[in-house]
C-alpha cells in the first residue's frame, strides 16, 4: 500500500464482513421481489458468451 493512502469502504473491511453485507442485499432483493431472475435462454447464452471470452486469442497463441 502507498504511503499515505489509507483504505476506506468495503476494502478496509474482512472478507467475512464484505461477504455478510452483500448476502443481505441479496436477500432483501429477493424479498422484495427486484433481484434478477434468469430466463433458461438468458442463463444459456450468458454461459456460451462468458465461456467464449475468457479463452478469446489465446487459440493461435498455443499453436506451435
Amino acid at each position: 500500500m502507498t504511503e499515505g493512502k489509507k483504505r476506506c469502504g468495503f476494502a478496509s473491511m474482512s472478507p467475512e464482513k464484505v461477504r455478510e453485507i452483500a448476502s443481505l442485499g441479496g436477500r432483501t432483493a429477493h424479498q422484495l421481489g427486484t433481484a434478477h431472475k434468469w430466463t433458461r435462454e438468458e442463463a444459456s447464452k450468458a454461459g456460451k458468451k462468458g465461456g467464449s471470452r475468457s479463452r478469446r486469442g489465446t487459440a493461435k497463441k498455443n499453436v506451435a
